[in-house]
């Protein structure tokens, strides 16, 4: 149980909370309403492997740089506290769970799987070479809604792909600010994101930038999925939980940075998923 908490530790299982939600609020926008249960219990999978074999990889890609990170040095891996052969294991493990859950879903999900796979495996190097590595990692979250409608419907459709790409903006809109914080070191070490490329005054409000486009795709959505006021209610509320993590992040005072990006993005999804799924339920 030890060796359990501290790999749940490690792959920061609550952050979940930033893409389930998105994936369910497809899965009832797909269904109209209510997903059969066999259908939401292999979305659920399908994303638990999903995001546990991209973190967990990530750690085992990224284990010689953490070590070298004051920040970082204490994980899992570097620590000693798991070792590779383990992870290595769970990463296997994660994506093959992963692969079933799509192949129980239906064939197109299972299909389009190793577009998933190819940039859950992509984010953990992109640091290496681009500082458009944030968007890699928003695509990365932003495939869940789309994942989680064709799940359901097995065909492509508009709203998914603008809840998607809404994702996208978000997710990479945050993971922006939390990167500020590595700025020194990825210097140092000569890893790209847009804070060390461009400073952090500048990655900041390429940030904001994201977070403005971000609710324009989600209004957009809700226009063309015929969703009501329920909805755009938690919409307006997300603009307002992103407006205020702005107001307690600057290039002077990073020191919010843990309470903008976990606490006021977990939020955000979690809402919106409840204001969206209310409007599909109660008012379509």
């Amino acid at each position: 149980m030890s060796k359990v908490r501290v790999f749940l530790e490690m792959i920061k299982f609550e952050h979940t909370l930033f893409a389930l939600p998105f994936a369910y609020l497809g899965a009832f926008l797909a269904s109209n309403g209510f997903p059969t249960l066999e259908k939401f219990i292999w979305i659920t999978l399908a994303m638990v492997g999903a995001r546990t074999a991209a973190m967990s990889l990530n750690r085992l890609i990224d284990r010689y740089i953490d070590a070298r990170n004051a920040r970082t040095s204490e994980r899992a891996i570097p620590s000693g506290k798991l070792n590779k052969k383990e992870v290595y294991l769970y990463t296997v493990l994660s994506f093959l769970l992963l692969g079933v859950s799509a192949y129980q879903l239906n064939w197109l999900s299972f299909k389009l799987m190793p577009i998933a796979v190819f940039f859950l495996v992509l984010y953990s190097y992109t640091k290496r070479f681009t500082w458009m590595c944030h968007l890699v990692m928003g695509i990365s979250l932003g495939l869940a809604p789309a994942g989680a409608w064709i799940g359901v419907t097995g065909h492509w459709a508009l709203p998914p792909i603008l809840l998607g790409l809404g994702v996208m903006f978000w997710s990479a809109g945050f993971d922006i600010v939390y990167a500020c914080q590595d700025v020194d070191f990825d210097r140092k070490e000569g890893l790209f994101s847009i804070p060390a490329v461009f400073g952090i005054t500048r990655g900041l409000e390429v940030s904001i930038g994201f977070h403005v486009i971000a609710p324009l795709l989600f209004i957009t959505m809700g226009i063309v999925a015929g969703l009501h006021w329920l909805y755009f209610t938690g919409v307006a509320i997300a603009i307002i939980l992103l407006f205020r993590q702005h107001q307690i992040v600057s290039a002077s005072d990073l020191s919010q940075v843990g309470v903008a990006f976990f606490n006021m993005n977990g939020y955000l999804s979690v809402l919106l998923f409840i204001c969206g799924v209310l409007d599909i339920v109660l008012l379509k």
